[in-house]
């Protein structure tokens, strides 16, 4: 299935999955379409997301809160800004708790993923996925929609590292080591210093990276969609 992504665009393969799979979350998702990526960057939403988990393998870990707010043209809307903790089937390891905060007892009060991730998919619906280093986010999501609905997910996305990679290049300077991070990164902008690892207040550093990213672009020409995304 790998090859498709080669011989057909992300939304020939929208259209392929909402005329296969049946009534359910995921179908309501794909059922919008996804931005087009010929348009100005400032017409197309975008969704800024992070998670907290108890680890980074999607395949074995599990997201243990989610924070996401839309980006809308030239500003971050906070209006629908939203934290919400997710209940795990397993106990939390402590290694992941002592970075993100999240006790099993506080998780235990929580959602199960069956009930937050549609929440997730109807936020997402025709707009791009936003994230820093935002394969974890996509992972996680691809896993949990194979194993709740039985089929992939699907979005175009935008990461801020990636972005900030091709600033480096750009500028033919070499990456040390910190020199991604996210809070490393909102610092060259001159973006205040936020705690890290809450999910809300990580989505909302991305997505305020992301302006600023887009502000500081050296090509007078605002890109178009398909300038800023890494999965299309």
């Amino acid at each position: 299935m790998s090859i498709w992504k080669y011989l057909f665009n992300l939304e020939e393969r929208r259209n392929w999955w909402t005329r296969k799979m049946p009534d359910g979350p995921l179908r309501d998702y794909y059922e919008t379409p996804f931005p087009d990526r010929d348009i100005d960057w400032r017409q197309a939403d975008y969704l800024a997301i992070d998670f907290e988990t108890t680890g980074l393998e999607a395949s074995q870990d599990q997201i243990l809160s989610v924070g996401y707010a839309t980006v809308r043209g030239d500003r971050l809307v906070l209006g629908d800004a939203t934290h919400i903790l997710i209940r795990p089937t397993v106990d939390i390891p402590e290694a992941s708790a002592v970075v993100h905060g999240i006790l099993d007892d506080e998780a235990a009060e929580a959602q199960p993923l069956e009930e937050v991730l549609p929440v997730i998919l109807r936020a997402l619906k025709g707009k791009a996925l936003l994230a820093h280093h935002a394969a974890i986010e996509y992972e996680f999501l691809n896993h949990a929609c194979r194993n709740l609905y039985g089929y992939p997910f699907l979005c175009p996305v935008v990461d801020t590292l990636a972005l900030e990679v091709r600033q480096f290049r750009m500028r033919d300077q070499a990456i040390r080591s910190g020199d991604l991070r996210l809070a490393k990164a909102r610092a060259r902008y001159g973006l205040p210093r936020y705690p890290a690892h809450n999910a809300l207040t990580d989505a909302l550093a991305a997505g305020e990276l992301f302006l600023a990213q887009v502000a500081y672009r050296s090509s007078r020409k605002p890109p178009r969609l398909k300038d800023l995304i890494v999965v299309s």
